[in-house]
């Protein structure tokens, strides 16, 4: 799935949070929309996921079906996107009332998938979560924050969608979380061919796992770099004087 930007606008107050004339975010990448707190990375994906209102401008979810047709879904206007997205920006997308099982079974449930559907997809994760999330008898709300973030990446790729959106999903993980969660992804984009955008403060996680990085400052997007081969890594730590 394409993500194409036209004239994409959002000011708080004074503050202009998002400026973006035109961008195309390409199908198929693993993209790593990097910069400085205040860039705008989070705003962009509010914006993308229809929870903010744009001051003027549009984002455009492009794909193919499988019979070819060619769709172009505005998520303002729209909400054909929902079941082709998976999301997680913080812990407010969780019912931290309901058990993770009680809220993967919903998610599955309201995307048209069986309870042992459900349990079947969740034994692609077991060695994401560790034993830590299935089966403690724990509300959401009494998880640790990397809990809480595990059942919310998680909860994102369940229903296979094409689109997958992660904001800062490394935090609060610990190492290891974070190299499972990296051949997760890495292996999620091989095998369904999703496109997966990914904000992240970690240069390194990002430079690892990225195909293609995106330097967002001030609002606007500076530059897209190829990443096949870790080459925007240099470039990326000269950018942010590391």
């Amino acid at each position: 799935m394409n993500i194409r930007i036209q004239n994409l606008q959002k000011v708080f107050g004074e503050k202009v949070a998002v400026d973006i004339d035109s961008h195309i975010f390409p199908e198929g990448e693993i993209i790593g929309l990097v910069g400085n707190n205040g860039a705008g990375k989070t705003t962009l994906f509010r914006l993308m996921l229809d929870l903010l209102k744009a001051d003027q401008g549009d984002v455009f979810l492009e794909y193919r079906s499988d019979d070819k047709v060619e769709h172009s879904i505005n998520p303002a206007a729209s909400e054909d996107w929902k079941p082709l997205t998976g999301a997680y920006i913080d812990d407010s997308f969780l019912i931290d009332f309901l058990t993770p099982e009680e809220y993967f079974n919903f998610i599955g449930k309201i995307s048209g998938l069986s309870a042992d559907e459900v349990a079947n997809r969740l034994t692609v994760y077991e060695q994401f979560m560790a034993g830590e999330v299935l089966g403690q008898g724990k509300y959401i709300r009494s998880l640790s924050a990397g809990n809480k973030m595990k059942v919310g990446i998680v909860a994102a790729l369940l229903t296979h969608p094409r689109l997958i959106v992660l904001d800062e999903p490394f935090n609060f993980l610990d190492p290891s979380s974070q190299n499972k969660l990296k051949v997760l992804l890495e292996e999620y984009n091989a095998k369904h061919g999703a496109t997966i955008i990914i904000s992240s403060h970690n240069l390194a996680h990002t430079v690892d796992i990225s195909t293609s990085v995106t330097l967002m400052e001030n609002g606007k997007i500076i530059k897209s770099l190829d990443n096949r081969n870790h080459q925007a890594e240099e470039e990326l730590k000269e950018y942010f004087e590391v």
